[in-house]
């Protein structure tokens, strides 16, 4: 089942890869980078219809006009820029702790999670897809929360309930050989981090 599942990523692709030469380009690629407005025009009325769309040419050329007062800096400039110097560090710590946030070491010791928890080595593979769906759905949630609630909310509130999960799960998986309703816990409470990875970070 496993080759059929991986192979169905690429009928996706598949039908993106057929698809795409139908798409029109975006419209501020073309009125931007092409410089051609009649072309611009077109893509607008092929997105949105037909219709006066001045306004949205109108934002397209103010885009361009900021674009082309601001200086293009590269890496060495960025890092020794005072200025940009908090959004560096802000940028730097929220992907670094994407990384170190223990989302790998989950997916990684999950298996041996629900094999402790006596599942059945068959049913072992759609409990970890089932894992891999969390995390999908609770991405598509959060991209309404994002909306309300802002982003700053999402990853403080985040990470500190998956701090909560990891130090509960270091806990029942601890405690495992003790009490044998530990192991569903466990399982439990790697769905909840997935959820909590999803919608925060």
């Amino acid at each position: 089942l496993w080759p059929w599942l991986l192979a169905s990523s690429g009928l996706s692709a598949l039908v993106q890869l057929v698809t795409l030469p139908f798409f029109p380009d975006s419209p501020s690629y073309l009125l931007i980078q092409k410089g051609n407005e009649e072309a611009c025009r077109k893509a607008i009325r092929k997105l949105w219809g037909e219709g006066d769309h001045q306004a949205e040419l109108d934002d397209i050329m103010k885009e361009k006009g900021a674009m082309a007062s601001t200086k293009t800096l590269r890496v060495l400039e960025v890092i020794k820029e005072r200025s940009l110097r908090w959004q560096l560090y802000i940028m730097m710590t929220v992907m670094t702790t994407l990384q170190l946030c223990g989302i790998n070491a989950i997916y990684f010791y999950s298996f041996e999670v629900f094999h402790t928890a006596k599942f059945e080595e068959y049913l072992i593979p759609y409990v970890s897809l089932g894992i891999g769906l969390c995390e999908c759905l609770s991405s598509i949630l959060c991209s309404t929360l994002i909306d309300r609630f802002g982003r700053k909310v999402l990853l403080w509130g985040g990470y500190t309930l998956m701090c909560s999960v990891l130090a509960l799960l270091t806990m029942t998986l601890s405690l495992q050989h003790r009490f044998f309703w530990m192991h569903y816990f466990s399982v439990i409470l790697i769905f909840l981090f997935v959820v909590f990875y999803g919608t925060g970070p």
